[in-house]
């Protein structure tokens, strides 16, 4: 069985689950998700650039609005469930956790632990961090060990 890190900032869409179970074919897949609750990872200003640069005025405006870091633990672990219900009802073996700090840290003792094959991370734009390689892939690449594979995440 192909095992695989899923790091991801947000609910699994349909679409999502679709893309990273079809990702290998027909050969069976166990996914190990990793979820970042808000503002753990970026400030407000980084977000708020990133929706500009997308044309999302609407959401830059409203980046102060919504919950982080303790105030994002609940709807994390909502988020959470739900993807794993999601990869469990696709057919695929899936098992995760919140991250609860340094989310490059925790993935390294993830990869080697779960003997993963690849580390996916399944994320919006971030344009900033992405252009400056301080997004999660760019710096996972320089970690883990295995390959490290960037897509972006189905909106709702």
């Amino acid at each position: 069985m192909f095992t695989s890190v899923l790091m991801i900032e947000k609910p699994l869409t349909p679409e999502d689950v679709e893309f990273v179970t079809t990702l290998h074919g027909d050969e069976g897949v166990s996914f190990v998700l990793l979820m970042q609750p808000r503002g753990d990872q970026a400030d407000v200003l980084l977000r708020a650039i990133d929706d500009v640069a997308i044309g999302e005025l609407r959401d830059a405006t409203r980046e102060g609005d919504l919950p982080e870091g303790t105030a994002a633990r609940q709807p994390a672990e909502l988020a959470l469930e739900h993807s794993l219900r999601a990869l469990r009802g696709a057919g695929s073996e899936a098992v995760g956790q919140v991250v609860e700090d340094h989310p490059l840290d925790l993935l390294k003792s993830v990869v080697e632990d779960s003997a993963a094959d690849e580390v996916i991370v399944l994320t919006e734009p971030h344009y900033v961090e992405e252009f400056f390689h301080r997004d999660w892939a760019s710096r996972a690449r320089h970690k883990v060990g295995v390959p490290v594979l960037k897509l972006f995440a189905h909106s709702e």
